[in-house]
This record gives structure tokens, sequence and C-alpha cells, in this order.
């Protein structure tokens, strides 16, 4: 069943391919999966390395990195060092509009991609965090929508706050129904189901439910609740009928980083699921930070993904340009 969801995000994303930046040439991975997407029309994929850097335009990016980031403490001299770096370009990239979306981490950290993503990307004023999810495609699998269930956050905040754990909350489903076209039906999960148990990690995922509905108040967001509750409708007949979520959830809220990777990597791997993701979150301009145990299948899927997420923010092809003379100007800042 998951497959045919899978199978419908890629004919989505050939309806309008975006042009995808991959600043990883050197991964044997990434190659074939870019020659896929570039075969079946997914995307328009550009393979990028340090060769490919033009001096002039780094030295634009690291004045215009300088620009967005001095008030945070940017030196000139900073931005110039970071730009030696492929993904503190190839994100500039991004951010300028010369391309519509990147595909990285499969040779590297989550660290090294989110530094770039962070420092270089816009965030959402709205929400004013960055997180991530998986979509994971469960074979022979009931729950969530056809077998697919997004799980978050598994890669980026390791101990969320109710503030942070609501805007995460958000961020998922708004990406849930952004990309799958279905309704998303949130669960903020933990070893308690509606008072069951008690404690402060009880209480950070109960006060966050009640903050997710005040910053989006047109989603089905429900807890605090047991996995079992959240996903198996017998269950949630018993603990909590009158909810809209219980026993339905196509969107899986960890109350931890510890809590959401072991849960990801547990279904991927004793499931046999697939764990297309993460996709980053928060940030305007769309982008996916691989696992490093990553599949071919998996770069092809999730570069289908941040194209109908590119598809979704209606990119226009104006690119950002910098004043040339206050660049000049500013060069021994």
């Amino acid at each position: 069943m998951y497959k045919d969801v899978i199978n419908r995000i890629r004919n989505k994303a050939k309806e309008d391919p975006k042009v995808i930046i991959f600043p990883e040439v050197d991964d044997l991975r990434v190659l074939k999966a870019v020659e896929i997407v570039r075969c079946e029309g997914i995307a328009e994929p550009i393979l990028f390395s340090k060769e490919d850097m033009d001096k002039f335009q780094k030295d634009q990016f690291a004045f215009l990195l300088y620009e967005y980031r001095k008030a945070k403490g940017m030196t000139l001299k900073k931005a110039q060092e970071l730009m030696e770096d492929q993904h503190f370009y190839a994100a500039m990239m991004l951010r300028c509009g010369f391309v519509d979306g990147m595909v990285t981490g499969a040779a590297h950290s989550t660290a090294i991609v989110m530094r770039a993503v962070i420092n270089c990307l816009e965030i959402n004023e709205r929400l004013g965090i960055v997180t991530s999810a998986f979509l994971m495609g469960i074979p022979n699998c009931s729950y969530g929508e056809e077998g697919v269930i997004c799980f978050a956050d598994c890669g980026v905040i390791p101990d969320p706050t109710s503030k942070q754990l609501a805007r995460i909350a958000v961020s998922s489903a708004q990406f849930f129904q952004d990309t799958m076209g279905k309704p998303a039906r949130v669960a903020m999960l933990s070893f308690s189901t509606k008072g069951s148990a008690q404690g402060s990690w009880v209480t950070k995922v109960r006060e966050s439910v009640e903050l997710a509905k005040d910053l989006k108040k047109d989603f089905f967001i429900d807890g605090e609740m047991q996995l079992d509750s959240a996903l198996v409708p017998e269950v949630a007949a018993k603990k909590l009928s009158n909810s809209d979520v219980a026993g339905r959830a196509n969107v899986l809220i960890f109350p931890s980083l510890d809590a959401g990777n072991i849960g990801y990597k547990l279904t991927e791997r004793l499931a046999y699921a697939r764990a297309i993701g993460p996709i980053i979150l928060g940030t305007v301009q769309p982008c996916s930070d691989l696992s490093r145990g990553c599949s071919v299948e998996d770069i092809v899927d999730c570069t289908a993904l941040t194209v109908v997420r590119a598809q979704k923010r209606n990119l226009s092809s104006k690119t950002v340009s910098i004043d040339i003379e206050k660049y000049y100007a500013n060069t021994s800042v």
C-alpha cells in the first residue's frame, strides 16, 4: 500500500520538476540516485562539488551571509571561511533562488548539514524553529495513510520544551498535508494517556498540545497519548473514544530526540519500513538531510518530496541580488 503513496509523490514531482542541488559528488549512491531522478523526470538535478564554486560568486555569497548573520556575531572573515564549504555555498544558492531545493547528508553528518542550513536559509518567522521529520512507509500496515506515517523530531532537537514540541507538531502537520494531500492527525506521544501517569515528562507533552492548538487551530492535534492509543482503533475506543486523533493518527510527535530516533530506526529495521528523510522543516527554502545509512531509492524519494515542497512554495525564477558597491565597501570588514 505505501508504495502507491510513494509513487504518487514521485508522479506529483514529475508534473513540475524543480532544480535540486546535490553537494555530494563522491558518494556512489548519490550518483546513481541523480541518474534515476534525471531519467524519470522527477527533478532537474545539479551535482555540485568544491571545484564548481565560482570565486566571484563565493565572495558575493560570503558578503550576503555576513549581512544575514552579522546581528548574531558573524564577521565577513568568518563568512568567507565558511563559504569554502560546498554545503554553505549550495545553501546560499538555494537561499538566493539559483536552485529550488537541496538534498544532502548521505556522506556527511547531520551536524555539518544543519550548520549550513541554520546559518544560510531563512527560518519561518511564525514557527522560529528548525526541526526534521521522516515519512515512514511500512509494508503490510493498516495504520496511518495507507501505511505511511510521519515521525518527528528524529534528527535535530535533543530535548524539546513544550513550546518547541508544539512547533514541531505544527510544522510536521503542515508538511504532511502539503506532501500527502490528506488531513494531518497529530498524536503527541508519551508513556501516559490523558493522565494515566504523572511527572515532568508528561506535563511537558500535555502543555505542548494546547500550545500547538493555539498556533494552528484547524489542525487535529491531541495528547498526551501512548503509541497504541494513537494508532490502534480498538485501544483508542477504550481510552480516548471522543478523540479526532486517537486510533487514526498519521503524524507522531515524539517527546525527545532519543525516542524519535530510536523509534524510526526500530520501525525501519524490524518492520522493513522505508524511512524517507530526514526532511528539514522550519526553513522557508526546502531541503533534506539524508541519513548516512540511506539507500539509492531513499535518495530518489527524498528528492521527490523536496520537489513537491518546492512546488508548494511556487518559486519564482528571480534570484537575490546584492549591492555591489556596498559589497566592495565592506570587503575590509
